[in-house]
C-alpha cells in the first residue's frame, strides 16, 4: 500500500522537441547521414557488426518501388 511512481521520457514532448529543432534551424545544426536504398538493407547491418559505419544509416523509402 502507498506504493508511488514515476515515469517521463528523455525525449521531452512535442513543445520541447519543436524548441529543439528551431534551435537547430537558427544555428544550421544538421545530422550527418549515410542515405541507402532498400536493396542495401543486407550490407548496412554487415557494416553495422564491422563498426564500419561513420554516420547514420536512412533508408530511402523511394527505392521500394524498385
Amino acid at each position: 500500500m502507498g506504493r508511488r511512481s514515476f515515469a517521463g521520457s528523455n525525449n521531452g514532448g512535442i513543445a520541447e522537441t519543436q524548441e529543439m529543432l528551431d534551435f537547430c534551424f537558427k544555428h544550421d545544426i544538421v545530422a550527418d547521414v549515410e542515405t541507402i536504398n532498400m536493396q542495401q538493407i543486407y550490407e548496412a547491418f554487415v557494416r553495422l557488426e564491422k563498426g564500419d559505419v561513420k554516420y547514420r544509416f536512412v533508408i530511402d523509402m523511394a527505392s521500394l518501388k524498385n
